[in-house]
């Protein structure tokens, strides 16, 4: 592909905007940075809060835009672990912003892993599972594949939300406890992504694939892809990376004057981490969406089950980290009520994916479960 084709291909009119719209945005909240400051009239405060984080959006929208070029580039299960960390390193990002911004923040990354599980889980699964299931008939996911979700997340999960109340005082892991769980998930974690990629990846793919000769990439075939299309998979990487780096540093400016504007309404402090959860998956809960009307259901696992693995997996050591860096409290520990939402959503998917066709029928479960979710957040 020549430079001229490779910058109308990689550098379009969409991406150009989502560029000076992130880094404009930046520019102006630096220039305005005493302003901000201040105490900004209630309406005033909601209006910019709500451009930053339409910015942020319109930023994540880009940043997954890319991953999916490399996703198809690459193939899966390659290409959708490129989308799945995108989307982690975004929520990492804004979780580590919120907890280094003023204010208390201690249940941050509990509200917002929490959030994500949810949206996640039962919203995003249950709407594609809906749509594709009214769709076609005959759905199914690769069995084997969305076991292995399901076993990291029963542990991840649970190191994230059960053992801190355990191993600690008052929802947060002891010091020592927080240093092995942080080794513990990294090296958990690092394994399941080496066999994702080698051993076991046609586990990762559609039920049909491993029957048809030469499915699915092999690392052959993948070093044949980074040489042939060497100059589009940098340009596409480099742009991704102009688009992160304005939701970092918006992120800062959303979470005060999230905290200022959430403290006016008095309304509950887990919406903070339900807000960032919502920006962070509205891109790929298209992309899913897409898959399921396509009928690639093992795709929509890969993206939502992949994802939540990818953010348990990298968000958990990352605050825990930075929480024993800063000598912040990092509270993890659930309440009883978000603990049974989980266990009910664990067991439901896995009732969900262990049958031989998935239906509407699954997905009206998963929704309940999440509205059920959506109103104890305001009990």
């Amino acid at each position: 592909m020549t430079r001229s084709a490779l910058s109308r291909t990689v550098l379009t009119r969409t991406a150009v905007v989502r560029l000076l719209l992130g880094w404009g945005s930046v520019g102006a909240l630096t220039a305005f940075s005493a302003l901000l400051k201040s105490d900004l009239p209630t309406p005033v405060l909601w209006l910019v809060l709500a451009a930053i984080v339409t910015i942020i959006a319109v930023c994540a929208f880009g940043v997954v835009t890319e991953a999916e070029h490399l996703a198809h580039r690459l193939g899966d299960p390659y290409g959708t672990l490129v989308l799945t960390l995108s989307i982690a390193a975004i929520e990492v990002i804004l979780i580590a912003a919120v907890m280094l911004g003023p204010g208390e923040h201690q249940t941050i990354a509990r509200d917002s892993v929490m959030a994500v599980s949810m949206i996640i889980m039962n919203l995003v699964v249950g709407v594609a599972l809906i749509v594709g299931g009214l769709r076609h008939r005959g759905l199914r996911a690769n069995r084997d594949g969305v076991s292995a979700y399901l076993a990291m997340l029963i542990v991840l999960l649970a190191v994230a939300f059960a053992f801190p109340a355990f191993l600690g005082e008052s929802g947060s892991y002891a010091p020592a406890a927080a240093i092995a769980m942080v080794v513990l998930v990294v090296l958990l974690y690092a394994f399941f992504l080496q066999r994702q990629m080698g051993p076991q990846k046609t586990d990762f793919q559609e039920p049909g694939a491993r029957l048809n000769a030469g499915a699915g990439p092999s690392h052959a075939s993948v070093r044949t892809v980074l040489t042939g299309h060497r100059r589009e998979l940098v340009a596409r990487t480099l742009l991704l990376l102009a688009l992160v780096l304005p939701i970092v540093l918006l992120s800062h400016d959303m979470a005060r004057l999230l905290d200022v504007g959430l403290d006016h309404l008095g309304a509950p402090v887990a919406l903070s981490g339900i807000l960032i959860a919502m920006i962070v998956f509205l891109p790929e809960t298209i992309t899913t969406v897409r898959a399921a009307l396509v009928g690639e259901m093992q795709r929509v696992s890969n993206l939502c089950h992949g994802a939540l693995v990818s953010t348990a997996g990298l968000t958990i050591p990352a605050v825990l980290t930075i929480g024993l860096v800063t000598g912040e409290r990092v509270v993890l520990a659930e309440s009883p009520m978000n603990l049974l939402l989980l266990g009910l959503t664990l067991l439901l998917t896995m009732a969900t994916f262990s049958a031989r066709r998935v239906n509407p029928v699954h997905g009206a479960a998963h929704l309940l479960l999440f509205v059920v979710y959506g109103i104890s957040v305001f009990v």
